[in-house]
């Protein structure tokens, strides 16, 4: 398609970005096109060949080999995880013995998410990992609250690994990957060093661009460690919208798509199914994911109703998600003709922002909220620790403005890029003090 290959062409060189792959199923015809180098460093133009590291799209395939488990009678998503896993704790114990498999997949185990900690690169890599977590504090009860959760992904990983007696990456590949012909999808960096991949990309703030590490530790592939091709994440994605009973029956892969938990103002939609983020865009539901990896930033979006996917992969930051942002608004216009609408907003003083300002905390970052004329701020400090983890020291961003929407006093919206349309909102206690804020799908504690 002629249109699709002009316009990501078009907003790739806009944006600068080193490397872009899209791929799009529509009226039954898979599309595709790519445009750029892999690395500034050593450039290889990418190709439908290329690797690029997916992050957090890989939780879907993770639920869906537990969905699988579920299908054959080995898993019962209402029963407690400590079920499979014995040993499982965090701070709180009463979290850890009550969390259910279902909280893990559905983002609202209640504990801080954004665990990062490198446990080496062994087959026992992810058991010290879920280990390691014994001290992660609770934030809100489980089932209380959706909080995107990288660590629940990471247990259920451990699930799929004691309940099937494999490493993760083994059951994963034995489970879906080997079965759907995934042959362009694989996990670990030494396989990924044998095809043509992209690195990921940083944009500075002088207008320098750096090249990052490549990947995460092995101990979070659960949350984010595939690297695949955009064929073959159009190939996943034609999996959940058509069907394959032969791994997954119709009706569990239905299942997956159906809320099991709302979440009005959050940022990755308005419901969580089974891994799967729900969302009204445009006026069509959409089913998705997409994620963030360090200099690489992916899209996954399908429309069930219309039998249509958009998957975007980019491999520079902060830059990929204007990237991605802007192809999935000219697919809704250009193909589905369901054009995106800009969000209603209003302006607030500095005094009436007042209750909102403060510093708020997760185990991974600060983020402090200021008042900038129209709305508010927010600056976002990854923690020196966690950077160290992933091995990366890339230059913190400045702070991200947001406006609040019309009509509701709680919740926000960026309106400009590279994060136009993330969303968030605020929380209150009973007596309607503000006690948190959620923004970019982390539920993160006011504590100043």
């Amino acid at each position: 398609m002629q249109a699709l290959r002009d316009v990501v062409s078009t907003l790739a060189e806009e944006l600068q970005i080193p490397g872009v792959a899209v791929g799009l199923l529509y009226e039954g015809r898979e599309e595709h096109a790519f445009h750029g180098v892999t690395s500034i460093d050593n450039p290889l133009p990418v190709d439908e060949r290329t690797l690029f590291l997916c992050g957090s799209t890989t939780k879907t395939f993770t639920a869906t080999a537990v969905m699988q488990l579920v299908e054959q009678g080995l898993v019962d998503l209402a029963a407690p995880v400590r079920t499979y896993l014995p040993g499982f704790r965090v701070e709180d114990e009463k979290a850890a013995s009550s969390v259910t498999v279902l909280q893990l997949l559905n983002h609202t185990a209640g504990w801080d998410g954004d665990f990062f900690k490198n446990t080496g690169e062994g087959d026992d890599a992810l058991e010290r990992y879920v280990a390691a977590m014994a001290g992660l504090r609770q934030l809100v009860r489980p089932g209380e609250a959706v909080s995107y959760n990288n660590a629940a992904f990471a247990i259920a990983g451990r699930l799929v690994e004691t309940v099937t007696g494999k490493p993760y990456e083994v059951a994963v590949r034995t489970l879906l990957l080997d079965p759907l012909g995934l042959e362009n999808t694989v996990f670990l960096s030494r396989q990924m060093m044998t095809r043509r991949f992209a690195v990921g990309h940083q944009r500075l703030q002088d207008g320098g661009t750096t090249v990052l590490p490549l990947g995460i530790p092995r101990g979070a592939n659960p949350e984010g460690g595939l690297a695949t091709t955009t064929r073959d994440l159009i190939t996943w994605a034609r999996f959940h919208l058509e069907g394959e009973p032969s791994v997954l029956a119709t009706e569990v892969a239905l299942r997956m798509r159906e809320p099991t938990a709302h979440a009005p103002g959050w940022s990755s939609g308005d419901a969580v199914g089974l891994s799967w983020l729900l969302d009204d865009v445009g006026g069509l539901r959409v089913v998705g994911h997409g994620g963030a990896m360090p200099g690489q930033l992916s899209l996954f979006k399908t429309v069930p109703e219309r039998s249509f996917a958009l998957v975007s992969c980019t491999n520079c930051a902060p830059v990929g998600s204007a990237f991605n942002e802007r192809v999935m608004r000219w697919a809704w216009e250009t193909l589905l003709g369901s054009p995106i609408p800009e969000p209603a907003t209003v302006s607030r003083s500095a005094e009436e922002v007042g209750p909102f300002v403060g510093r708020y905390e997760t185990v991974a970052n600060v983020v402090t909220v200021a008042p900038n004329g129209e709305g508010i701020t927010l600056e976002v400090v990854d923690r020196p620790e966690v950077l160290a983890e992933l091995e990366i020291d890339p230059e913190q961003e400045p702070p991200i403005p947001f406006l609040f929407c019309a009509g509701d006093g709680q919740r926000i919206i960026c309106t400009t890029p590279p994060y136009r349309g993330s969303t968030g909102f605020f929380v209150r206690d009973g007596d309607g003090v503000v006690t948190a804020l959620n923004a970019f799908g982390r539920h993160t504690v006011r504590t100043g």
